[in-house]
């Protein structure tokens, strides 16, 4: 039996926390790439996510593994500067263990094999770090197995999709020779090119 392809999700995870780290209280409100999203959903929906693919790697399968992403996102936590980067060091643990990638798990629901809800995880954490990065004018270079693993994810899924749709919204085309995060995005459903709205300018 093949074992699957691992990796370390810490570097990831504290590239991560220090783009929320980075946010200022006043840009909570911005629009990200995500259209549903402000960044404080942003970061709402990082910390829930970091806690389902965290509980699916230990197999501790319940309420937070068991329920569907639904169109509300869950209020930001009062402390969500401190609780950010704990959660998301408490995935990249939990997935230090082997066990977490074989076997079979949950995440929103879903039961999927350990290296697929990983596959899945990387690849939340590197197009949501583009996307804080994106909408709060942060600097973004993503962990390289993180993102060859969220690219592979979403390569797969967009050929697997109907009309070319991608996980987040339609493909959008990136040349093939542009940067590999570039291609990732866009196989996400996200424009490369996306910049936040300008700020309207006063009379």
């Amino acid at each position: 039996m093949t074992e699957p392809m691992t990796f370390d999700f810490g570097p990831q995870a504290r590239i991560v926390a220090a783009l929320a780290a980075g946010v200022p209280d006043d840009r909570l409100t911005d629009r990200t790439p995500c259209p549903a999203y402000a960044v404080g959903d942003l970061l709402s929906h990082l910390a829930g996510l970091a806690v389902a693919f965290r509980d699916a790697a230990r197999k501790d399968l319940g309420p937070t593994t068991d329920t569907a992403p639904g169109p509300a996102v869950p209020a930001l936590p009062a402390h969500w500067r401190e609780e950010v980067p704990r959660i998301l060091d408490e995935l990249a643990e939990a997935w230090r263990d082997p066990a977490a990638w074989s076997g079979m798990t949950r995440a929103g629901g879903v039961h999927l094999p350990g290296d697929v809800a990983a596959a899945v995880a990387a690849d939340e954490l590197v197009v949501h770090g583009w996307d804080l990065a994106r909408s709060t004018g942060q600097d973004y270079v993503p962990d390289q197995a993180a993102l060859h693993a969220s690219h592979a994810f979403l390569l797969a899924a967009a050929a697997d999709a109907d009309r070319g749709g991608g996980i987040f919204g339609p493909v959008v085309p990136v040349p093939q020779d542009a940067p590999l995060l570039a291609r990732t995005v866009g196989l996400s459903g996200r424009d490369p090119a996306w910049t936040p709205p300008s700020a309207p300018q006063s009379p």
